[in-house]
């Protein structure tokens, strides 16, 4: 199932392009966590010819949006933007619509395990070689007969061309069907189009490498149904995340309040 390259003609992941849900100026697509895997999985047995983007959003990816134009035309361009945070799909009832999360690192596996069935092949970029590699093996433990077909740890810098170049034909030689980007926002996600623009499918997954390798440890069950999993990393990365929380949160917060105050 090889992707094609060079062509600008996208093929979209869920039914209803026109029905989007509008947060910070992100247009989100509904889906449950379990018709994201299957309708993924569709596009990927249909054998598109154009490329396709998937990006996992949450309350920084929106935030974000609103305050850099480079990353808000990304994300508004993009085939299919899922709610990966909690409080991104609760608030779209304040305005009438009901998005559900999807969350990344589950989304991320329960792709490749329900991949099994059809042999999809899955490419991880991004991360170190030991993530990578830690990954792998967890991949294949928690889900016998998954192929992972290749993995690659791109320089933590832009690529020239030519680097670029040979990274996209290293992914297009292992005849991957979806090419699994976990970069850190916004990279993965200025990859993730990128990669779609060269014929591929691929898929913006955030933290997922770093849980499913057990790098980083997932947030309790209640944690996750409060909506608190940012709280949880903040947590356990205060140094790296306190300004990405604080910055991000606060910009979220407002932005719906000017929205709620606009009705």
């Amino acid at each position: 199932m090889a992707n094609h390259p060079n062509t600008n003609r996208f093929t979209r992941l869920l039914p209803g392009d026109t029905d989007k849900t509008f947060i910070g100026g992100v247009p989100f697509t509904a889906a449950t966590p379990q018709s994201a895997v299957e309708q993924t999985l569709n596009l990927v047995r249909s054998r598109p010819s154009g490329g396709t983007d998937i990006h996992l959003l949450n309350v920084y990816s929106v935030a974000l949006a609103t305050k850099d134009p480079q990353f808000a035309r990304c994300v508004q361009n993009a085939a299919i933007n899922l709610p990966d945070g909690k409080p991104v799909a609760a608030v779209s009832l304040l305005f009438g619509n009901r998005l559900k999360q999807v969350r990344g690192p589950a989304f991320f596996e329960d792709v490749i395990s329900a991949g099994r069935h059809d042999n999809i092949r899955h490419f991880l970029l991004g991360s170190t070689p030991d993530t990578l590699s830690a990954l792998e093996q967890s991949l294949l433990k928690k889900y016998p007969g998954a192929l992972i077909v290749g993995t690659l740890s791109p320089p933590f810098r832009d690529l020239t061309d030519t680097e670029r170049t040979e990274q996209d034909a290293t992914i297009r030689n292992t005849g991957a069907d979806i090419v699994w980007v976990g970069l850190g926002t916004p990279k993965q996600d200025y990859e993730t189009r990128r990669l779609a623009e060269a014929g591929f499918t691929a898929a913006a997954v955030g933290a997922a490498f770093d849980f499913s390798a057990g790098r980083k440890l997932m947030a309790p069950k209640i944690i996750q149904t409060l909506g608190l999993e940012w709280l949880h990393r903040l947590i356990s990365e205060p140094k790296r995340l306190w300004r990405r929380y604080l910055w991000g949160n606060t910009t979220f917060v407002l932005l719906i309040l000017r929205k709620l105050a606009r009705r």
